[in-house]
């Protein structure tokens, strides 16, 4: 090959370069933005967009998956705000697909223990983000909106380890939205069992991919969050 094609070549691949980070960095830029100035996806067809060149970043419920409780916090009132934040009837909830899959893989290995897992949130309208900030606004237990969370993203999950044959919740460190030290990962414990289950609970989520929160034992996300877009739609749109 002479030194003027492999120019030539340089110089349309450089192009193409070129023009997919500018239309990367446009389709960000048309998007709604938030009164924190952050960009949002907002309607069903937005979302829809997004998975056009991207179907991994589908959204897909909990609710079909076998062997995974849930029990949402934010659709009821029992929260630390004491009141329902997610509105409607909710029944499901929703995870991007493959860190919904590595959470079936999680189950999976609990359930060979006689366990299963039992979720409390994952996927968080960024209006109700908006919500909890307000009243928060601590960036160790609560996401700042002009940041957006892993939950809004669709990657982020609260969750905890119940027994298989009872559905008794496993002994913990604290209930689920505990903003104290006592939430914290690295918390110094006496009681072995609790020791034994948040370990067990840790482990196993990070052996599958997800991250750890070091604040709250029960909060694990998935590895780069900033690939995924930030969503304010309802249960319902998806």
């Amino acid at each position: 090959m002479n030194n003027k094609i492999l120019n030539v070549r340089r110089k349309v691949y450089g192009f193409i370069l070129i023009f997919h980070a500018f239309f990367t960095i446009s389709a960000a830029q048309s998007l709604p933005v938030s009164r924190y100035g952050l960009p949002i996806i907002n309607s069903p067809g937005l979302y829809k967009e997004s998975l056009k060149d991207h179907p991994e970043k589908e959204m897909v419920g909990l609710s079909a998956c076998p062997g995974i409780v849930l029990s949402l916090r934010y659709a009821g009132s029992d929260n630390f705000l004491h009141k329902k934040l997610y509105p409607g009837k909710v029944s499901n909830t929703f995870l991007r697909k493959p860190v919904l899959e590595a959470l079936i893989r999680v189950n999976r290995e609990l359930n060979k223990k006689g366990m299963m897992l039992v979720v409390y949130d994952a996927y968080r309208p960024y209006s109700v983000t908006e919500t909890i900030w307000e009243t928060v606004k601590d960036d160790r237990y609560a996401a700042d909106p002009a940041n957006g969370s892993g939950h809004n993203r669709g990657v982020a999950v609260d969750l905890t380890i119940a027994d298989l044959k009872s559905g008794q919740l496993l002994r913990m460190p604290t209930d689920f939205d505990n903003f104290t030290d006592s939430a914290r990962q690295d918390f110094p414990l006496s009681d072995s069992a609790m020791i034994r289950n948040r370990n067990l609970l840790r482990e196993l989520m990070m052996k599958n991919g997800f991250l750890p929160l070091s604040t709250e034992w029960w909060h694990f996300s998935w590895p780069d969050p900033g690939k995924f877009e930030v969503m304010d739609l309802s249960f319902e749109e998806f």
